[in-house]
């Protein structure tokens, strides 16, 4: 059903409170927080919605089209799914869900290492056309071994992340002692029974486990020793050493996402890169940093003849992707906007989401006569 789309939900805001009210608190708050005080998050947004477009209202207008080229393949809209960790804790197989969603309606879904399906699980769904985002492992060995798993699996490119170098400060998260499977506290004891939907899906899903990570894993780990061996397994902080070391060994497309300045920017185009995503880790990294539509004029400015330039982190909906491609992104990705739709909807949240985001920027594109996507940076009005 890949043209299912729920007249009830036609916002991501409405998805996001349909949500809300399905999921226990502590899954909600993982889905929903980000670090600190959370102005980061909420600035991602309200930056994104600063911006004003210019429409032609007497212009030659021949219609609008959504496909986007980009790394050699033709995607039928200019958004995607960004990689998100954990999400079976949020909504039991929402990764698959998503992933099976993503090669329906032909755009790019981003696996995460930390998610809760395996390298070769999504790419059997997606006929090999996922991309694979890589947290950075502290010991060679397994950077190789993820790598080549990705690459056997036929996966055309790899994402590589900038924007994690430390654990993040996040207080929700810390309340509600988040952990795979949950921590049985009495207060998420209460959250699961009073939320039987999730509870009784993640029943018959399994309890979700970090399923790429699985066969590296000692059996039998409890929580403290999953903890003390994931801060073993990962090194969060890139350089150039660790991306030339991948540049070399990964044949197909390399992305690095978390570019923010000028600088970052300038040493990944030197060292190969095919293309960056300007990101913030969804607001959930540095709460005193900018918004990622911020320096996004600028990095298209100077890096956009010579690599991909793409972003991430605070779009909510079709209104907001015009605006980024107005700003100078060729392609946006979406983490939390499609995680409300599966959380809200289940298997078919996927479809609704995909079709939601295309209408909404269909009409966009028909009010502005934006007839490609290219043509965005030419309705931006600066200011």
């Amino acid at each position: 059903m890949s043209d299912f789309f729920h007249s009830q939900y036609p916002s991501i805001e409405l998805l996001r409170e349909k949500a809300r009210k399905r999921m226990p608190g502590f899954a909600f708050d993982y889905l929903e927080g980000g670090c600190f005080s959370e102005v980061n998050l909420r600035r991602n947004t309200d930056d994104i919605r600063e911006i004003e477009l210019r429409p032609w209202y007497l212009k030659d207008f021949a219609g609008a089209s959504q496909k986007t080229e980009i790394f050699g393949e033709t995607y039928d809209s200019p958004f995607g799914i960004a990689p998100v960790g954990l999400q079976g804790l949020m909504w039991p197989k929402s990764c698959e869900f998503l992933a099976k969603s993503a090669t329906n309606h032909n755009i790019p879904f981003v696996l995460s290492t930390v998610s809760t399906a395996s390298i070769e699980t999504v790419a059997e769904i997606t006929n090999g056309k996922a991309w694979f985002q890589l947290y950075h492992p502290a010991e060679d060995e397994m950077r190789d071994k993820l790598l080549d798993r990705a690459a056997d699996a036929g996966m055309p490119v790899l994402v590589i992340l900038a924007d994690t170098p430390t654990f993040a400060y996040r207080p929700k998260e810390i309340k509600n002692g988040l952990s795979i499977p949950p921590k049985m506290s009495l207060r998420n004891v209460f959250q699961m029974t009073t939320h039987p939907t999730w509870s009784f899906s993640q029943l018959f899903a399994g309890a979700p486990e970090f399923k790429t990570m699985k066969p590296y894993m000692p059996k039998g780990l409890n929580m403290k020793h999953l903890a003390l061996f994931m801060n073993k397994t990962f090194s969060g902080r890139l350089n150039e050493e660790k991306i030339k070391a991948i540049r070399d060994k990964w044949k197909g497309k390399l992305v690095v996402k978390g570019i923010v300045t000028e600088e970052d920017a300038d040493m990944v185009v030197r060292l190969g890169a095919d293309g960056f995503i300007a990101s913030n880790h969804g607001g959930r990294q540095l709460d005193a940093g900018q918004s990622t539509i911020k320096p996004l004029p600028m990095l298209a400015e100077k890096f956009g003849d010579k690599t991909t330039v793409m972003i991430d982190s605070g779009i909510r909906g079709g209104q907001d992707v015009a605006c980024a491609l107005a700003s100078g992104a060729k392609f946006t990705f979406m983490g939390r906007s499609f995680m409300y739709g599966v959380c809200a909807l289940g298997e078919q949240g996927g479809d609704h989401t995909i079709n939601m985001l295309k209408r909404q920027l269909q009409q966009v594109m028909e009010q502005l006569a934006c007839e490609k996507v290219s043509d965005f940076p030419n309705h931006l009005i600066k200011h």
